[in-house]
């Protein structure tokens, strides 16, 4: 017969037969000789290990062994030390070695085909790689000045043959010889520059900087996206000769051969000819190279020259028509020749990168005009901005970086959704990377912000295109938020207060979302709020401001949520505390509530919203408040039956001075701002609605001579139809006057037109008017008649 035992049932028996086991087995275990791990060595402490186990134990191989009496046995953990200690003397096995392998046509399409998403970048890399050979032959010819025997100057010049679909890029850098050729371009993802590097570094007289930018070996290969075939013409200074190497697009094998052509010989130096596919011959056009030289390689370090078309307009002299010469002699004029203009076109080379990386130069070397005129250049603005800021990070983390405030927005003002604005250009050591981020580097509510960051630390993808998350970058983004904060708070403080106005204007939306979205910058957000007051309705104050002017026993800083100034300014809830001269923030933007409401605080005082309930103004008295309670407590619940469901509860007003009532909501419900919104939302929760909607509080004045009314009338006839009809009339006015829709708008007409038909009933009328009046008839009372037929008969 089995029985199921409970989980709890088997885990008590295991308890408890391990500790019967290990009773029984420490007897004989400490009687005979003591059991050691021999995989210890030296360390001759004696070991128990538990009789459970879950593996499989060779008992009979262990008892002669251990000599070990009555059947005992020891668990699997030190079988398995035991058989460790006799295969560890055994000779293990020759490992043999084996090497990964590729496929070179199939990795070749890799590369090309999926590391990059841009095609356009292959001039990038390629320009790259001409600045790499540059720089590092003028870093060896600090120390062998032969190399440049050649006098010719550092530059790239490009130029393109657009009819038969051909760039030529030309570097007069280092050059390579025939085997640094198969080295560097014969095998993939080897990076000469980063072979370079490494052996400077392990130099002795390494103590120069470097502006080297290749690191992975596979930029050269981009020229693939757009070619289908790349021959590369190459001079080094250490050779005599001069070799061509010359690849195909999914072609696995390439060829080297010396260059015999005398003209196609080069001093020193490299000339890639890339030869474009059918569909990709509109890079060979020379303004487009021009824009992606100005876009990706603006600010590399050396000359970059483009083959442009030019023209220049000349005068040139034009035969006369011989009519009008022969008028002219007859006339004995002076005879003048007649010109006119033409522009003739002709080829020359155009600087493309003529814009310095003003980021690089000491900031008090840099005038404003030249920072306005970087910005310009840079953005493609037409106005200066409101303010810079250069500056260059060290420590941890490395990088320079010039930003900017615009003066205005851009057109249609989408950017405070949209965290794509290209208005930060990432740099690598002068090498354009992207402008592409979603939020990486800015947060959302400050993409407004422009400029350029420039940095070695940077992890990139072997692309270069996509910025790779680390430390690192959140490092550089909390600087650089630190450095725009900044910013605007310079403008804030600037004597010119329009600066701050314009930008307020602009761009204030983004700070009131920061206040939602960067609970970690609320200190740095709130001193640059700009707000309307009820003692300030024309120019906006800052919760500073607000701040100095306190009253000494006012505790909290109070604000009201309205779609304007004029509802704000007219609202019922300031009644008492304009009466108290307590200034009142307004907010009227719609964002402004939830913003403020993220805020909570600040500098110690607490925001309260006075459309709320439990509004306390500091002016509490209790034997007043308690007289009032006792003589209107009654008339509230009496109020509170009537309305029903309509409101949470019914209460004695502090705030009102002048109105009969007002409607407040819910200490954690919405305001009338709020449920005005929420309505307006494309997708809202109308569950969510009806509940915080039933959380408005009436408030009444019981020093209004309507509530008095009111009282009086629930004290001699609680039941009468006028009083509670005015009970209605009195909330749905409430309803209106504190910011909320009516249900039924028609409903509310009704009553209104009721009430006035009985307040200016015969108020106008006299006497002296006569009104039409019907005829007064008497009522006769009918005789029944018998009907009669003709002749008299019935």
């Amino acid at each position: 017969m089995m029985h199921r035992l409970s989980r709890r049932s088997v885990s008590a028996t295991l308890r408890a037969a391990t500790i019967r086991y290990r009773i029984a087995v420490a007897s004989p275990i400490s009687s005979s000789t003591p059991i050691t791990d021999s995989a210890v060595g030296s360390d001759n402490n004696t070991r128990w290990y538990s009789a459970i186990n879950g593996g499989k134990c060779n008992t009979a191989r262990h008892s002669a062994h251990l000599n070990l009496k009555s059947g005992l046995f020891l668990g699997s953990r030190y079988e398995s030390t035991a058989a460790a200690s006799d295969s560890a003397n055994l000779p293990q096995p020759p490992a043999e070695k084996y090497e990964y392998q590729a496929e070179v046509s199939r990795l070749m399409d890799l590369i090309v085909n999926s590391l990059y998403s841009n095609k356009e970048v292959f001039l990038r890399e390629l320009i790259s790689n001409a600045s790499d050979a540059l720089d590092k032959l003028r870093y060896l010819s600090v120390t062998d000045p032969q190399l440049l025997k050649d006098a010719v100057d550092l530059n790239i010049r490009i130029q393109t043959d657009k009819d038969n679909g051909i760039i030529t890029i030309t570097d007069s850098g280092i050059g390579m010889t025939r085997q640094e050729l198969v080295d560097c371009l014969g095998t993939i993802a080897q990076s000469g520059t980063a072979k370079f590097l490494k052996a400077v570094k392990e130099s002795k007289d390494a103590g120069t900087d470097n502006n080297l930018i290749g690191q992975f070996g596979v930029g050269f290969y981009s020229a693939f996206l757009v070619s289908d075939k790349v021959v590369v013409s190459t001079k080094s200074p250490k050779s005599d000769r001069q070799y061509v190497w010359e690849g195909e697009a999914n072609a696995s094998s390439f060829t080297i051969r010396e260059e015999t052509n005398p003209e196609n010989l080069i001093p020193r130096g490299t000339r890639l000819t890339l030869y474009l596919k059918h569909d990709e011959k509109g890079f060979a056009h020379p303004e487009r190279i021009q824009k992606l030289v100005k876009n990706y390689s603006q600010f590399v370090s050396f000359p970059i020259y483009t083959w442009q078309e030019k023209g220049i307009t000349k005068e040139v002299e034009v035969d006369e028509d011989p009519v009008e010469a022969n008028e002219a002699n007859q006339d004995e004029k002076v005879e003048k020749k007649k010109t006119k203009k033409v522009v003739e076109r002709f080829w020359d080379w155009e600087l493309a990168n003529e814009t310095q990386p003003i980021w690089l130069r000491n900031p008090k070397e840099v005038t404003t005009e030249e920072y306005n005129e970087f910005y310009k250049k840079t953005f493609n603005e037409y106005s200066d901005p409101l303010a810079s800021s250069h500056f260059t990070t060290e420590g941890e983390v490395e990088f320079r970086s010039v930003l900017y405030v615009p003066a205005v927005s851009p057109m249609g003002r989408d950017d405070i959704i949209n965290s794509k604005t290209k208005n930060i250009r990432l740099y690598v050591k002068r090498v354009f990377i992207s402008d592409d981020f979603d939020g990486e580097l800015f947060p959302r509510y400050l993409s407004f912000v422009k400029g350029v960051v420039d940095s070695n630390d940077l992890p990139l993808n072997v692309s270069r295109e996509i910025l790779q998350e680390s430390r690192i970058v959140r490092i550089m983004r909390k600087r650089l938020v630190r450095k725009a904060f900044d910013m605007i708070l310079g403008i804030s403080l600037s004597e010119n207060k329009g600066d701050y106005e314009t930008f307020w204007e602009n761009f204030g939306k983004h700070l009131k979302l920061g206040c939602i979205e960067d609970r970690e910058n609320h200190k740095r957000l709130a001193p640059l709020l700009r707000f309307f007051s009820s003692q300030s309705e024309d120019e906006m104050i800052s919760l500073d401001e607000y701040v100095e002017n306190m009253k000494p026993e006012q505790k909290d800083i109070y604000y009201i949520a309205a779609d304007s100034v004029s509802s704000a300014r007219n609202a019922p809830f300031l009644e008492r505390l304009l009466e108290k001269d307590l200034e009142v923030l307004y907010l009227v933007d719609p964002i402004d509530e939830v913003a403020i409401q993220n805020l909570k605080s600040y500098k110690e005082k607490n925001f309260v919203d006075i459309s709320k309930e439990d509004l306390d103004l500091g002016d509490k008295n209790e034997e007043k408040e308690n007289v009032i309670k006792e003589a209107f407590g009654k008339t509230c619940d009496w109020i509170k039956k009537r309305l029903g469901e309509k409101v949470a509860n019914v209460q004695i007003s502090n705030r009102l001075s002048s109105s009969p009532c007002v409607l407040v909501s819910g200490k954690f419900g919405w305001s009338a701002n709020m449920e005005r919104l929420m309505k307006a939302q494309t997708v809202g929760d109308t569950s969510t609605l009806e509940f915080m909607k039933g959380r408005r509080v009436f408030e009444i004045n019981p020093e209004h001579p309507i509530i008095g009314e009111l009282n009086a009338a629930f004290k001699s006839n609680p039941d009468d139809e006028d009083a509670l009809r005015a009970i209605d009339l009195l909330y749905d006015a409430a309803l209106v006057s504190s910011g909320y829709t009516p249900d039924n708008p028609a409903q509310l007409s009704g009553k209104i037109y009721e009430m006035m038909g009985m307040a200016i009933s015969g108020k106008w009328s006299t006497s002296d008017v006569q009104h039409p009046v019907p005829p007064h008839t008497e009522t006769l009372e009918a005789e029944v008649v018998e009907p009669v037929e003709a002749g008299g008969q019935k």
